[in-house]
């Protein structure tokens, strides 16, 4: 069968005008003939035609009108439409092809994906401008780095939009002008087109020289500039400086590129952290007349941070440095980090000696294990291991960057945690794991039920409550309604903080009276490892793994940063808050902690109410509106109050003030300003050179390359983590017909 061929009128350069019958005309450009047929692939056609017009294939948008249809514009996006199109139009045997560069195509398409794959500077920026007078450039799609990402025409009424750009005005001055390189004259160049208000493109644009001319047909400005002989200078050598155009200032717009507006925001970027893209796009409209949707800004402001902050790929490569830097500055801290097999980075762990020392000397032997997602360009997840100091303050004690929450990640991660908290310090003093085991208070999820036994052979391993009431809840979800699950939840929490075995028993029969099946569950989740009625550890009340919520706060303000700065930035809080509660302290004049002082207080005021009755040597009697028992040698009372919370309760504190004993010679030790002033008794010390080492200090360094994760950032708005209040029962659809879960009416089966 013979193949079809036409000739292929292809245009671009003009600009489409509607006439007042509706059709379109095409005015302007320049225009090439390309011999096509039915076999003709589509990408081959792009590359013919970016070659004639010296433009990217990757950025531009084909269309053509149909015989005897010029009112409507079809798109070719596929092999499949150019062959189309030769059918419909075989028997005229040519056809006009429109070429738009994805800028122009951007003025009628509203948001489409974006790439996220740019990596061209704004001095690279080659790709010639298409703009219009008429058109609205809201919806402009984002290009490519490189690529102009809007043409918005600037209002001649509207100084505010030129103010910024007249400072541009004058970056090219005429003939014998001299750069220091290509770069700065094509920045120049940039900047003098955007003040101006017309659009260039290039003709020769090499190592050795550069021509470039207006972008509008006819126009006789130009320029033409090449290196000084026997200097390294670049010097203008000729220029045209006029334009013939009509309304070249009005129709050529503004030329902007996401690193343009990068270099434009990045100031402001490093004073505001938190400047969010939608201000970006209404600075940029405000100052420079030009529209940038929220991608577009969103973009650009990653390009400025990188520019600030570093190369994230540049921070896996300096992680060997930045670990011996901070061994090297802070002596006696843990660091260690792995990568796989293909020298990908795989997990980070850190702990600082003054953390390791405050949690011997001065925490209770009591850490919170729990895991915070990263939304930086290579995701990942960090474990943190948190302490509680005698005034219930989050003390870090360590933390891992790893490139996934597994069992292997954790198993690795307590391992290094128990390397550092075994290790001796320097001074004297009475640690915390000589006395007791240590108790952790985490999920048993994720392989740390089995971690946890495995790694501290002799420890307590208290289940987080809240991820058991979130299990809870999920396993029940569809099974009742709203309300009764919140019942059961509220009931679960009251088993859980139930001092003694008949009110958690209660509890647990209040659960039952909803659900036998819940209470079941209830039953078969082990409560010896959350309940205080059954716990054999020392909790000291603290019953979930999120305690450490300002850690994770902290967190989520570094964790877009590059490796290396995210935990020179957690460095940075974790030494303001040891310096800032230091200096706290030293002012104290009380014996215990403020907070456990005003506790005792008011156990003190609760106990003048009772009577004390001896029973037998250290045993009493505390009669009140219920009978309790006090061993003051055991520390224990019959409420479970005193042992739960390190503090003696209201019936002890009676006792002592029967028999004339000092209650906070019966608090504990961790609870005085004493130990409190020796948990901040060490110091962090600042990393220098974080991301510019001078020198490799050893062969060994040298050796040693990381590479970054092969994870990259979905698409879509970041998850973060969810704070304690949040609600974790959420209301289910409930059908109004027959009552059933997880439906409504209208989409119930019984209708």
């Amino acid at each position: 069968m013979a193949t079809k061929k036409i000739i292929a009128i292809c245009q671009s350069g003009g600009e489409f005008v509607t006439n007042k019958d509706g059709t379109l005309s095409y005015n302007g450009g320049d225009a090439y003939a390309i011999d096509i047929d039915d076999e003709t692939e589509l990408d081959n056609f792009k590359s013919e035609v970016a070659d004639m017009f010296s433009c990217s294939a990757d950025n531009m948008t084909i269309k053509y009108l149909l015989p005897g249809n010029k009112k409507t514009l079809i798109s070719i996006s596929k092999d499949k439409d150019l062959k189309r199109m030769i059918n419909f139009v075989a028997d005229t045997m040519s056809v006009d092809v429109f070429i738009i560069s994805e800028e122009a195509a951007a003025r009628n398409i509203s948001n489409m994906p974006a790439s996220r794959s740019s990596r061209t500077t704004v001095s690279e920026a080659v790709v010639p401008v298409v703009a219009a007078d008429d058109v609205d450039m809201t919806n402009a799609i984002d290009m490519p780095e490189g690529t102009p990402l809007s043409a918005i025409p600037p209002d001649s009424n509207d100084d505010s939009h030129r103010k910024a750009a007249q400072q541009w005005e004058n970056t090219i001055t005429g003939l014998g002008q001299r750069f220091n390189s290509f770069t700065e004259f094509r920045e120049a160049l940039h900047k003098y087109s955007i003040a101006h208000g017309f659009a260039y493109r290039y003709k020769k644009n090499d190592s050795h020289r550069v021509t470039v001319k207006c972008k509008s047909q006819g126009c006789p400005w130009r320029i033409y500039a090449s290196r000084l002989a026997t200097t390294q200078l670049i010097c203008i050598k000729k220029m045209s400086s006029k334009h013939t155009c009509e309304g070249a200032a009005v129709k050529a717009g503004y030329r902007a590129t996401r690193g343009w507006v990068g270099n434009i925001i990045k100031e402001k970027l490093k004073s505001s952290p938190n400047y969010k893209p939608k201000d970006i796009a209404d600075d940029i409209k405000r100052e420079y007349g030009i529209q940038l949707n929220y991608s577009q800004a969103w973009r650009a402001k990653e390009i400025a941070r990188e520019q600030l902050q570093g190369s994230y790929k540049e921070a896996y490569t300096l992680l060997p440095y930045f670990c011996e830097k901070i061994k090297e500055t802070n002596p006696g801290s843990v660091v260690t980090f792995t990568t796989k097999d293909d020298s990908s980075f795989h997990r980070l762990f850190v702990s600082f000696h003054a953390s390791i020392s405050g949690f011997q000397q001065g925490c209770r032997p009591l850490l919170f294990l729990d895991s915070t997602p990263l939304n930086s360009k290579y995701q990942g997840t960090l474990l943190a291991a948190t302490a509680a100091d005698g005034d219930d303050g989050i003390f870090p004690v360590g933390f891992a960057v790893v490139d996934a929450e597994t069992e292997e990640n954790w198993h690795w991660f307590l391992q290094e945690l128990k390397t550092a908290v075994s290790t001796s310090p320097d001074s004297q003093q009475i640690t915390s794991q000589d006395s007791q085991q240590i108790t952790f208070v985490a999920d048993f999820q994720n392989g740390l039920k089995k971690s946890v036994a495995e790694v501290f052979d002799k420890c307590y391993h208290s289940y987080c409550l809240r991820h058991l009431a979130e299990k809870l809840n999920k396993d029940l979800k569809g099974q009742f309604s709203h309300e009764a699950r919140r019942f059961m939840i509220d009931d679960f929490y009251a088993a859980a903080y139930a001092p003694k075995l008949e009110a958690f028993q209660s509890s647990a029969e209040s659960i039952k009276s909803i659900s036998p099946d819940a209470y079941n569950w209830v039953v078969q989740s082990e409560p010896e490892h959350w309940a205080n009625a059954f716990f054999a550890g020392a909790r000291y009340n603290h019953l979930s793994s999120n305690f450490g919520q300002q850690f994770y706060s902290w967190v989520s303000d570094a964790h877009e940063l590059p490796i290396t700065q995210m935990v020179d930035v957690l460095r940075g809080k974790m030494m303001e808050s040891i310096y800032t509660r230091r200096v706290q302290s030293n002012q104290w004049i009380t014996k215990l902690t403020p907070s456990k002082e005003e506790i005792l207080k008011n156990e003190i005021a609760v106990s003048r109410s009772f009577q004390v009755l001896l029973v037998h040597g250290a045993t009493f009697e505390v009669r009140g509106d219920v009978v309790e028992i006090v061993d003051i040698d055991h520390w224990d009372c019959t409420c479970k109050g005193w042992q739960l919370t390190g503090m003696p309760c209201c019936h002890a504190i009676a006792v002592f003030e029967c028999i004339g004993r000092d209650p906070y010679e019966y608090c504990s030790r961790f609870f005085t300003t004493e130990i409190y002033r020796l948990t901040y008794a060490e110091s962090i010390h600042p990393v220098p050179n974080v991301d510019r080492p001078l020198v490799c200090e050893s062969t060994e360094e040298v050796a040693v390359t990381v590479t970054p994760p092969p994870t990259k950032r979905p698409p879509g708005r970041p998850k973060m983590k969810q704070p304690e209040s949040v609600d974790i029962i959420k209301r289910q659809l409930q059908c109004s017909k027959c009552k059933g879960l997880g439906h409504n009416k209208k989409t119930c089966k019984d209708s």
